[in-house]
């Protein structure tokens, strides 16, 4: 069994303010990208996409709706 370094039993070690992610094999010879960002305020994004850089797309749309809901 291979272990993550993403998770300490089944929960995220990401710290606040940084992201924290690994590459895995999904199904045979498709590889994505497992990847956890926590927010300043402690709320943990997590996404598994084919490269990090469409995690981190996701994670900047998530933000910026996050941002636009606290402004209201």
């Amino acid at each position: 069994m291979i272990t993550s370094k993403m998770n300490l039993h089944g929960v995220s070690v990401c710290p606040a303010g940084e992201e924290n992610y690994e590459g895995f094999e999904a199904r045979r010879g498709k590889w994505v990208i497992q990847y956890d960002y926590r927010d300043t305020d402690g709320e943990l994004f997590s996404v598994v996409k084919p490269t990090l850089a469409e995690c981190r797309r996701k994670r900047d749309k998530w933000l910026l709706e996050k941002l636009n809901r606290r402004s209201k």
